[in-house]
């Protein structure tokens, strides 16, 4: 989940747009964002038409959309949008000044600490209950970008090849970057207001003309030689993501003061309307809120595939993907039925973010970890604690779940279905009562609601956790690599066995 939002009090941003605002009855600085994002989109179809790769260098390149993305921040937050140039600033001194072997950690507790004293200021200077777009939502993404950035350089150069992972390896950084190059990472025009965040090597590769060369595997470049020889167009992608972003913001426009959050801690409410009424209100309040997540994502998605940036080879039938750096992917939110899904399907590129900093490198409780981690990062609102300390131990009982229960309704496609069905609407309800005080961000507001539901899920997760036995991460690692080699083995033997047959065949 993103924080999309600060005090309209504490926007500067131009006030160009200040008719639109009062027609439409929208804070200025959300009609600034919209208004910015729909001039990226057409700057994004300009940048690849115009200057594509096979027309002009790298370097203007780097320039325009550096300058552009300046200018669009500019535009919505007035001279706050130095916090990016400061922040970033700050951030390529460390790495300059400290070394690869312990840049990353320095640039993490730098960046993160930064954006927090941000997000602290902007909640207890400013307006505290007011919520619209914000400074630090940019600044959120920019601190992913720099943090990843620094833990792949100390991949690339400070680490033995044999000690990474296959997904470090693809995009540990070889050498350091320029100032420009670093500049344009974190501030073009494509993510700087929305994201979502890239790796280094994926966005240079974008800008360099080649967007494949370090993902790519030879025996896919082999089986994909035709299709390479031109290059694919996004438009329909484009067009498909931005209808579907629209038809997102109507439907939220049109119902989210249908089923306002905060009738679920309204006194009457809870005293006259049954359970089971409660907690089919919780489900509809809260699915209400997500369509604003799928617009802001879905067109942020959009604006880079206009500009050439997302492609990510091509399916088994040669049609190409437009997913390398999708944020959501919508009917899988709605239908998961287990949290890791909903988790893996929301604010992907964060996930990813997550994973590589810090979920893959911590030694200790790295799912606790994880979660302390994104609600820091998330901002000072009390609600996101709560949120992500609640997530720990519903995560943590999902899994003891799908680990010891799930095997036994694998036997029979009915059982499956079942199952599918259960799990689908205890996932749903999991995420709704998680996330409630993610919304309502107040300390008082959030534990009354979960006092009202006697905070049962809390109760009930510890109880499955405790009691399902489920093995430690290293354990459950080990054991995947085992069943790799086993069916690796397999594969030869079975290979093997109809090589000599063959050759049994032939004489």
């Amino acid at each position: 989940m993103a924080d999309e939002g600060a005090p309209s009090t504490a926007c500067t941003g131009s006030s160009l747009l200040q008719p639109v605002s009062e027609i439409t009855n929208l804070p200025l600085d959300q009609v600034n964002f919209v208004v910015c994002q729909l001039c990226a989109l057409i700057s994004a179809f300009w940048f690849r038409l115009f200057l594509h790769p096979s027309k002009t260098s790298p370097f203007i390149r780097h320039v325009v959309a550096t300058v552009l993305g300046l200018y669009f921040a500019l535009f919505c937050f007035g001279w706050y949008a130095l916090h990016f140039l400061v922040q970033s600033g700050l951030t390529y001194g460390i790495m300059i000044l400290t070394g690869v072997e312990h840049m990353h950690k320095y640039c993490l507790l730098v960046a993160l600490s930064y954006l927090s004293l941000c997000q602290i200021t902007r909640v207890y200077v400013f307006d505290y209950a007011m919520y619209s777009a914000d400074f630090t939502g940019p600044m959120m993404v920019i601190t992913q970008k720099i943090t990843s950035l620094a833990f792949e350089i100390h991949d690339g150069m400070a680490r033995k090849e044999e000690h990474l992972t296959a997904g470090q390896k693809i995009l540990a950084i070889r050498r350091m970057p320029s100032l420009l190059e670093y500049f344009s990472y974190n501030c073009n025009f494509l993510g700087i207001l929305a994201g979502p965040t890239c790796s280094y090597n994926d966005y240079i590769a974008f800008i360099e003309g080649d967007p494949r060369r370090h993902r790519d595997q030879e025996a896919d470049r082999k089986s994909n030689c035709k299709l390479r020889q031109s290059e694919p167009s996004p438009n329909m992608e484009v067009v498909r993501k931005v209808a579907t972003s629209f038809f997102c913001l109507l439907v939220f426009l049109s119902v989210c003061k249908v089923f306002p959050v905060e009738r679920n801690i309204d006194d009457n409410f809870i005293a006259n309307t049954p359970f089971y009424a409660q907690v089919v209100y919780l489900y509809l309040s809260m699915v209400t809120t997500r369509p604003k997540y799928y617009f802001v994502w879905t067109l942020a998605d959009a604006i880079n595939n206009a500009a050439g940036f997302g492609f990510n080879g091509y399916d088994s039938d040669g049609s190409p993907r437009w997913d390398l750096i999708s944020n959501l992917r919508i009917l899988n939110i709605e239908f998961a039925t287990s949290f890791k899904v909903f988790l893996d399907n929301w604010n992907i590129q964060t996930a990813h973010w997550l994973k590589r900093v810090c979920y893959e490198r911590c030694p200790y409780h790295p799912t606790a970890a994880t979660f302390i981690l994104s609600a820091m990062w998330h901002g000072a609102y009390p609600g996101y604690y709560l949120t992500f300390l609640t997530g720990i131990v519903v995560t943590l009982a999902a899994r003891a779940v799908r680990h010891n229960v799930r095997p036994y309704f694998l036997q029979s496609p009915t059982h499956k279905v079942v199952y599918d069905v259960i799990t689908w609407a205890a996932t749903q309800i999991a995420i709704c009562y998680t996330v409630v005080p993610f919304v309502l961000l107040s300390v008082g507001p959030s534990i009354k609601f979960y006092r009202s539901w006697y905070f049962s899920l809390h109760i009930g997760c510890v109880l499955l956790a405790v009691a399902l036995p489920v093995k430690p991460r290293h354990l459950r690692l080990k054991d995947q690599q085992k069943r790799t080699l086993q069916e690796s083995a397999q594969h030869h033997l079975e290979g093997s066995d109809s090589n000599c047959s063959q050759k049994e065949k032939t004489t």
